[in-house]
């Protein structure tokens, strides 16, 4: 009998690969040769260490599972959440690069708009400064013009005014003495020649004093349009 169980037993041992039952079938064969007391007893003790030796290394191993199952089940949560994490900040860096792509294309628009403002403010500049530099000389010239006739026409009216006084003079000296002949008409003519000269300086006055209101008004005209335009690329600039 103790033959038949060690025999079964090393076959198992072969069929599992098992070194612990090969062990037992040694240790089996070690107590029947020996002998003495309760054989059978010694073997079914050596049996039964052996089982629950294994049923405690089965236990440890279901044990070591179950936590490596846990560990695992852990682990993959943790890399779906992950792989959810990398895909939000991937979308997002995608939304940032395409944001970031707009910012530079709206930069750019806005450099070349102040870069045309700058350019428009400086052709306005000169073009302006070349206007005031025009109306300066204009205003000087036709201040002078203006100043000119008027002076001539105080002139010539101071002087018709004398010679029309002195003719009075003598009209009354005409009727004091009534028997020397009448004076001669020396100053109608002249009286005459400068009627017409005062009238044209009196044209020309009206023109000079034209001119210059002209010339005053465009001038302002220019410099509230000029200051209009600067205060809104000023705005333009700013904003």
């Amino acid at each position: 009998a103790s033959s038949e169980i060690i025999t079964m037993v090393r076959r198992l041992s072969k069929q599992q690969d098992s070194p612990e039952l090969a062990q037992l079938a040694s240790r089996i064969m070690a107590v029947t040769k020996l002998g003495g007391g309760d054989v059978f007893g010694k073997v079914k003790s050596l049996i039964s260490e052996l089982i629950a030796k294994l049923e405690r290394e089965a236990d440890a191993e279901a044990t070591e599972k179950a936590y490596c199952d846990e560990q695992l089940a852990k682990t993959t949560a943790k890399e779906a959440e992950l792989k959810d994490d990398v895909s939000r900040l991937t979308t997002r860096i995608d939304q940032s690069v395409a944001r970031s792509a707009e910012l530079k294309e709206q930069i750019q628009e806005l450099e070349n708009e102040l870069a045309a403002l700058a350019k428009e403010q400086a052709e306005m500049d000169k073009i302006r400064a070349e206007q005031h530099e025009d109306y300066v000389k204009a205003k000087s010239d036709l201040e002078q013009g203006l100043a000119g006739v008027r002076n001539a026409l105080k002139v010539l009216r101071d002087y018709y005014a004398a010679d029309s006084a002195a003719l009075l003079q003598d009209e009354a000296k005409f009727g004091a003495f009534m028997q020397q002949p009448a004076p001669p008409q020396k100053h109608d003519k002249a009286t005459g020649a400068g009627t017409s000269i005062i009238g044209i300086l009196e044209v020309c006055e009206s023109d000079f004093a034209t001119g210059l209101a002209k010339e005053e008004t465009e001038e302002s005209d220019a410099q509230a349009e000029y200051d209009k335009i600067t205060q809104e690329n000023k705005v333009a600039k700013a904003a």
